[in-house]
């Protein structure tokens, strides 16, 4: 008989970054939490929403109205939330009980942290936790390094601004200790170019990075026959690469005498590419969004729907997503009986969850559209599409609007950013669970397509 009080993996996912959101608008809320006097409830919880779910959006600034304190706390919240709630109960059990369950192992997974077989789940964890952990390092003392020798910090402002950044960048959440985010290093690309790697790390998601990193050890090994690349590795990084040089392509072409200009040519090189890399998943700029044209913002709306890799940092609806629902078509259009990828076949059920996940974040996407351009009808419609998405897709970009908008349209956003957070995470943990048959079936009908 199943317990009453049990939960699924999705309710847990989705209840944790709850209750970690509300913990965090609650120490927002302290006096000691802002730089002068107590926040309002609005803004904790719209803060507190931003950096759990990595999005990155703003309705203060971040630098002066926040102390030491709040910043800390902001930080916090961006580690917890890009490691994942569920992550960390898991290894918590496996430290206090010495092994972990198989009700652990689906928790672990319905984050995304499982890979695609239970008993992966300790290693994976492990990895996830000694990976994260370089990775942050090695890019703090980069960023460490520049801040003091090449702006002056002195050592205690130098570490506070580079370990900021660095988690911000790992997980992709956006967040910035300067007024204008990274505006002030347009032009350094020191400082940007590990940003930008700290970014593409983290938003290509652990189970692919692990399966490189495992490859890479066999290779230097001398093996000589090695496992082939899953579907998932080959689709993020394959899918990857294409958009970050479609996008770093696209904000040339169209900025370079925009929001570009100015710069020298290795200038809107590098600043092209940081946008694109920038604009999939972190929220990062270093140039002015709100000077795009309505061109690039579109451009920008697609790579920030589609978003990273599963299982990492990264939101939208992910690569693998778009990459399944993409070989569906071409095996439509050309007749196959079966959808074919890199001598596989994709079971009818991934494609199910595909296009479930894809319709669900797109309809939830066009009603916030509506509902914001309602609320806020005083913005262009090119502003509240972009920052709609931005939200979803837990980029963090923006146009410069999120500050104005009304209390109403902020606490939409708020839910947007949590749906977009963990709403992929759970519809497919919801599915995955969901392993009844039917023992009958009804009669076939096809209904006209097209």
């Amino acid at each position: 008989m199943k317990d009453s009080h049990s939960f699924s993996p999705a309710q847990l996912v989705a209840g944790s970054f709850a209750l970690l959101v509300l913990v965090g608008t609650t120490l927002l809320l302290l006096p000691m939490s802002r730089a002068d006097g107590s926040a309002d409830f609005v803004t904790a919880l719209f803060t507190a929403t931003s950096a759990v779910c990595l999005t990155g959006l703003i309705v203060v600034d971040t630098a002066t109205y926040w102390s030491h304190f709040g910043q800390a706390v902001i930080m916090m919240l961006i580690q917890l939330g890009g490691l994942g709630i569920m992550t960390l109960a898991t290894i918590a059990s496996w430290v206090i009980a010495g092994q972990i369950g198989v009700k652990s192992r689906l928790n672990a997974s319905a984050e995304g942290r499982g890979g695609n077989q239970l008993g992966d789940v300790k290693t994976l964890l492990v990895a996830t936790l000694s990976f994260t952990a370089a990775v942050e390092g090695v890019i703090a003392t980069f960023l460490i390094a520049k801040f003091h020798f090449s702006y002056g910090y002195d050592w205690g402002s130098a570490i506070w601004q580079g370990t900021f950044h660095s988690i911000s960048a790992f997980n992709n959440a956006g967040f910035s200790l300067e007024s204008d985010n990274l505006v002030l290093f347009v032009n350094d690309i020191g400082l940007l170019f590990p940003i930008a790697c700290s970014i593409m790390i983290g938003g290509v998601g652990y189970p692919v990075l692990l399966e490189l990193t495992l490859r890479l050890r066999r290779r230097t090994q001398g093996f000589k026959h090695l496992p082939r690349l899953s579907l998932t590795t080959q689709f993020v990084v394959a899918g990857s690469l294409i958009l970050w040089s479609v996008g770093a392509l696209g904000v040339a072409v169209l900025e370079w005498n925009g929001a570009l200009s100015g710069l020298s040519i290795l200038g809107k090189i590098s600043n092209a590419i940081f946008q694109s890399v920038s604009t999939r998943t972190a929220g990062f700029n270093a140039i002015d969004v709100g000077a795009f044209h309505p061109s690039t913002l579109i451009l920008s709306d697609i790579m920030m729907f589609i978003g990273g890799g599963s299982g990492g940092t990264a939101g939208g609806v992910k690569i693998t997503t778009v990459a399944v629902l993409l070989a569906v078509m071409v095996s439509e259009i050309r007749g196959d009986e079966y959808t074919l990828l890199s001598e596989r076949r994709i079971p009818n059920r991934t494609m199910r969850q595909a296009l479930a996940v894809f319709m669900l974040a797109g309809s939830i996407v066009v009603v916030a559209i509506g509902l914001v351009q309602l609320l806020a009808p005083e913005f262009s419609t090119y502003q509240i599409v972009f920052e709609v998405i931005s939200a979803f897709a837990t980029v963090g970009l923006s146009t410069g609007i999120t500050g104005s908008l009304p209390v109403s349209a902020k606490l939409l956003i708020t839910v947007l950013m949590y749906s977009g957070r963990i709403g992929p995470i759970t519809l497919v943990a919801a599915m995955a669970a969901r392993s009844q048959r039917r023992q009958y079936s009804y009669p076939v009908e096809r209904p006209l397509i097209g």
